[in-house]
């Protein structure tokens, strides 16, 4: 769906201004992200066409910091989530320098899981 300007001022306000997912102050060059994805196909004769189109609502449009937007790519929230966590464990796996930053105390690991700004303030998920 094509926002108006006025959709999508109140789309970017929908977070005060903040990034649905991190909570970082939207850049002013942000995207209007679906929470719950559209899934375009992304070759072929049908390339850009919609498999979810009931999903392309304004309801559904969240803003989005472009890192995220471009990070959740198509995946749902839970699998982007999922995502994410699995970095956490490949970069301890897989990253020696990782490692040594652990180690001198330049990262600090919480331990806690991901949870969106969104779902801090009080955004319902369907």
């Amino acid at each position: 769906m094509k926002l108006s300007k006025a959709q999508r001022e109140q789309v970017r306000m929908k977070y005060g201004g903040m990034c649905a997912y991190c909570g970082h102050p939207l850049p002013e060059r942000w995207h209007a992200d679906h929470l719950i994805p559209v899934v375009r196909e992304s070759w072929g004769n049908n390339k850009g066409v919609m498999n979810e189109p009931q999903n392309d609502t304004f309801e559904n449009m969240m803003p989005s910091c472009p890192p995220c937007n471009i990070s959740k790519h198509r995946l749902s929230i839970e699998g982007w989530r999922n995502w994410l966590q699995g970095h956490m464990r490949s970069l301890n796996e897989h990253h020696s320098i990782y490692r040594l930053m652990l180690a001198y105390g330049c990262v600090v690991e919480t331990g806690k899981p991901i949870t969106f700004h969104f779902e801090r303030v009080g955004h319902n998920v369907k």
